[in-house]
């Protein structure tokens, strides 16, 4: 693969993550700031290191599989890594000001 052809899957691959939202709060996980990391190689792998709000977030598996199953969906992506991380430990401060104007926080 290119570098145009990685950089427009990884470009797919943000589109798909704005179009999966934390269930218990109205924004998008990638404006939230819960993903860290997309890491997609050529050999058609993506993988993502992602957080949560809080560790013992009750809908943890579930977030994680939609965005197993969601970015699974994106062309060029054979299959998908999801690391789940607490380091560094979630905070407001990484969320996009489009998520801090949704939810009247700006």
């Amino acid at each position: 693969m290119t570098p145009q052809e990685i950089l427009k899957v990884e470009q797919d691959i943000i589109l798909t993550l704005k179009n999966i939202y934390d269930p218990e709060i109205p924004v998008n996980i990638y404006d939230l700031g819960l993903i860290y990391e997309i890491d997609y190689t050529p050999d058609q792998v993506a993988n993502i290191r992602m957080t949560l709000t809080a560790p013992n977030c009750p809908m943890a598996d579930m977030l994680v599989e939609d965005v197993n199953i969601q970015v699974g969906k994106v062309k060029g992506v054979k299959s998908v890594n999801v690391i789940l991380t607490f380091d560094p430990v979630w905070d407001k401060s990484m969320m996009s000001e489009e998520a801090l104007i949704e939810l009247n926080m700006l």
